[in-house]
């Protein structure tokens, strides 16, 4: 298996779980977040949109970054989200060029 399909098969694996597909789809709301800046939503802010301790936000949301879904970046003591449009858009393709 070379390196692009375990790509593809991590992402299908990541977005097979519902809770993980609710979240990318808060994350591409378009919304304010909790320090009202374009930073992307903390696992506080999908917290409150998706209602699911914060441990196991933070767990989806490792499974995401995983597969580079996600953009994970750290603001002070917290963790900032966003979809990785990029990644987002090559494996739609990855998958349409799979089938």
């Amino acid at each position: 298996m070379n390196h692009s399909e375990q790509n593809l098969d991590r992402r299908l694996r990541a977005i097979a779980d519902p809770t993980r597909r609710r979240i990318l789809k808060v994350l591409k709301e378009k919304r304010s977040n909790s320090i009202g800046k374009n930073a992307g939503l903390c696992a506080s802010d999908i917290e409150e949109r998706i209602p699911l301790s914060q441990p196991t936000i933070s767990h989806h949301m490792a499974v995401l970054a995983k597969a580079e879904l996600v953009e994970a970046k750290k603001i002070g003591h917290w963790m900032w989200y966003r979809r990785n449009e990029a990644t987002l858009k090559d494996f739609a393709k990855g998958l349409k060029d799979s089938l």
